[in-house]
């Protein structure tokens, strides 16, 4: 059973018709429409795979909800009386704080933004929706934290982002934006140096960023192919689509194209020279087997496939089944 269920019976006079509930693991979810059970809800999700999975959750529980998936959550109408947060307790600190800012702009007037949280005595959650709605109303219980906020007036949408300078090579920085719910937000992480490091970009390659993020090692190696090259920025994440288009655009790249896909469909077999491929440390590996598998087919010939990993013992068998010998670099 969900954490969160036995928060929802602290306020149920507080949660109301139309109903929106932000993130949240699928199954979640699924507990947490099937406790209210009432409708219309709908359902937000920031990345694809997730939004699949929590429509086929619902559907294997006969539950009815509305599943919608967006770079940010006020990409919804704003027609919702609540707007429930059932926020993880080690999730990222700033992608709470936007869901919150986000949060209000998706509420009617005199509408209710409440957050589940299974932290006891909840510290951050008060004083910033205190911030941004002017007052917070918190309880807390044994389960955790339950604090809510009415909506009264307006106030002008803040975007959080943060721009990373980084110097990859003897070139120009890089500048990009990166934003929160993004791998990884406010830094160039040490994977990616790692992976730009070892890639032998020449000029006029067609690359391919998988699990892009906010596109640095895409935008990066597409830069040194120049102007002949062409670069494609390709996650399941499509706030990070929207930022690696951003970023790409900000950039002066002359060929590009981003693609929000949860299983790599939509590329091209026999179209890139190189592939950069950073995936996420989770899902039991499936992502980065995926990942490998895939680039098989979509390299030219004598195309390069690059991948770094924390995981080396369960990838590399991987990747020597698809590529045969691959060099290894520490």
């Amino acid at each position: 059973m969900s954490s969160f269920l036995p928060l929802l019976d602290v306020a149920p006079a507080r949660i109301r018709p139309p109903i929106a509930i932000v993130l949240g693991a699928p199954r979640s979810v699924v507990e947490i429409v099937r406790k209210l059970n009432t409708q219309p809800i709908t359902c937000y999700q920031m990345d694809l795979f997730q939004a699949e999975r929590l429509r086929e959750e619902m559907t294997a529980a006969s539950l009815s909800a509305d599943v919608q998936a967006a770079p940010d959550l006020w990409d919804l109408p704003a027609t919702f009386q609540t707007v429930l947060f059932p926020a993880p307790p080690r999730g990222e600190r700033e992608l709470k704080l936007d869901m919150v800012d986000q949060g209000f702009h998706l509420l009617v007037n005199k509408g209710t933004f409440v957050v589940l949280s299974t932290v006891r005595n909840d510290q951050l959650f008060p004083g910033w929706m205190k911030k941004v709605f002017g007052k917070s109303a918190p309880v807390y219980t044994d389960d955790g934290s339950v604090i809510w906020s009415v909506r009264t007036g307006d106030r002008e949408r803040r975007r959080h982002e943060m721009i990373v300078q980084a110097r990859i090579d003897e070139g120009e920085p890089l500048r990009f934006i990166t934003r929160p719910g993004v791998f990884t937000f406010g830094r160039m992480d040490l994977g990616t140096r790692a992976l730009l490091a070892a890639a032998e970009i020449k000029p006029g390659d067609r690359i391919l960023d998988l699990g892009s993020g906010a596109g640095a090692a895409g935008l990066a190696a597409s830069r040194k192919a120049g102007p002949g090259g062409h670069g494609t920025f390709v996650d399941s994440n499509l706030r990070a689509v929207a930022l690696a288009e951003e970023n790409a655009r900000q950039c002066g790249l002359a060929n590009y194209r981003t693609l929000a896909a949860v299983r790599l469909e939509g590329l091209e077999e026999d179209s890139f020279d190189v592939i950069l491929a950073n995936p996420p440390y989770y899902a039991q590996q499936a992502i980065a087997q995926m990942f490998i598998e895939r680039s098989k087919g979509l390299l030219r010939k004598d195309g390069r496939f690059y991948l770094v990993t924390k995981q080396l013992d369960f990838v590399e068998p991987i990747v020597r089944r698809a590529f045969d010998e691959p060099e290894l670099f520490e």
